[in-house]
């Protein structure tokens, strides 16, 4: 499903994510098996990208947990259509757990997706990066803009702003080096990666395997 190493024609010229060409530059995966790897300093984990934080839930909530995911990810989007559905109504929603979503795409059309999640909006934000997982199989295709611009429209964007999104200069930055600084800092490697309260957790975790990891921190 990973379409690298080719240009994005959108629009009405061709537009090149040039800033997503050093997406290739290392070794990325996406992967459905957990396993644990070393722990960053919790302090700089937490420091925001230059877009600002995407989170649901309580910011006191006792346990956070960061998703590092690529749009075009399938485990990162099987993880959404059910795990994460469980997470949110038992823990997220009643206060117990802060969700942080930062973007890591492995691809350039992992980073358009992201780039029009971000210019919907902070209020359309997730309910258009749980659209793009839901429908990943119909506009993670060889010929993307179609579907794309349908579930933008849907979202209220028009073609023009559809456009203008994706020639965005600054959002395609915050994207990048959002996944740069993942890569080089917090070794992630591969999506989904989580961090629950600084710990590192790779692949697509259960919800049995979050609530391990949460438990110390959930004790009443």
């Amino acid at each position: 499903m990973h379409i690298t190493r080719r240009e994005f024609a959108l629009g009405t010229g061709a537009l090149t994510l040039t800033g997503v060409g050093t997406l290739i530059g290392f070794s990325v995966a996406d992967t459905g098996r957990p396993a644990l790897a070393q722990n960053p300093p919790l302090a700089e984990l937490m420091q925001p990208g230059p877009l600002g934080e995407m989170s649901l839930g309580d910011e006191k909530a006792p346990v956070t947990i960061i998703e590092y995911a690529s749009m075009t990810c399938p485990h990162c989007a099987n993880f959404h259509e059910t795990t994460y559905l469980e997470l949110k109504k038992k823990y997220i929603d009643t206060g117990k757990v802060r969700f942080i979503f930062r973007e890591f795409p492995l691809d350039q059309l992992a980073a358009a997706a992201f780039m029009l999640a971000r210019c919907g909006g902070k209020e359309r934000y997730f309910p258009m990066v749980e659209t793009l997982f839901q429908q990943q199989r119909g506009w993670a295709v060889q010929r993307p803009l179609a579907p794309l611009m349908a579930i933008s429209k849907q979202a209220g964007f028009t073609e023009t702003s559809f456009n203008e999104c994706l020639k965005n200069q600054q959002v395609l930055d915050g994207i990048e080096e959002v996944r740069q600084r993942a890569s080089q800092k917090f070794n992630v490697q591969s999506t989904p990666t989580f961090f629950v309260n600084g710990k590192q957790l790779r692949g697509a975790a259960t919800l049995a395997e979050f609530e391990k990891e949460m438990a110390p921190y959930l004790k009443d």
